[in-house]
């Protein structure tokens, strides 16, 4: 495979903040009286916000008190982010630098918001590592819709075929797949047959992607 472009999610497989949001979404909802248990929780994992509320309002029914939980979210995200900060996951730092050594253009694909990524990326060291980062608030449809990887794919200028995208969520993988690229599955949470599906391999940390994609790609030759 002639690879140019290495696409990366952010939540969950750069930086270990899915935690936090269990928590701030779990606390918001409880503090209201419902109880947004893991395997409702799971199913708006590594999908847009609005995608995210509009699940979470299908789950407990129209009267659900959005307003209120988006401001408990918010308060409870802030405190966690103060009690333990945003720490970019193992591997991280060595995959960057393996795709600077090889020339491959680096992107984040995330869906969050713009002012959320650069929030999150400013608190894990990591804002100015990469050419591209596109939000879901910049793209019509979030994951699992391949919109958000085809528009890194467009701002990069590298054909879909030529990028490996990394995930770690069902919604994200799915969302690759569609795209036309090839996908590596990083799971931060026990993959579903449906993810597994999706991906052109499954592997349990970012130094194993790493090392896949270094079996992918054709190395740059390094002057002497």
């Amino acid at each position: 495979m002639n690879v140019a472009a290495v696409l990366l999610d952010m939540d969950g497989l750069m930086v270990d903040t899915e935690p936090l949001y269990k928590i701030a979404w779990q606390q918001a909802a409880s503090d209201l009286g419902y109880d947004l248990n893991d395997t409702r929780y799971a199913m708006i994992v590594g999908r847009p916000i609005e995608d995210c509320e509009r699940i979470v309002v299908e789950q407990f029914g129209p009267a659900f008190p959005l307003d209120r939980l988006r401001e408990g979210r918010q308060a409870a995200w802030r405190r966690e982010v103060d009690r333990v900060g945003v720490h970019p996951k193992p591997g991280l730092q060595e995959l960057l630098a393996f795709a600077a050594r090889q020339r491959l253009r680096v992107a984040v694909a995330t869906s969050t918001t713009a002012a959320g990524a650069a929030f999150t990326l400013g608190k894990a060291g990591l804002a100015d590592r990469f050419e591209v980062i596109v939000t879901g608030d910049q793209v019509a449809r979030g994951k699992p819709a391949p919109d958000i990887y085809l528009e890194c794919a467009h701002r990069l200028g590298v054909a879909p075929e030529h990028c490996v995208g990394l995930e770690d969520s069902e919604a994200g993988i799915r969302s690759i797949a569609s795209a036309g690229m090839v996908g590596i599955l990083v799971p931060h949470w026990p993959a579903s047959e449906a993810a597994r599906a999706a991906a052109f391999r499954v592997v349990d940390t970012l130094h194993e992607a790493r090392e896949l994609l270094a079996s992918l790609h054709a190395p740059v030759p390094v002057a002497e």
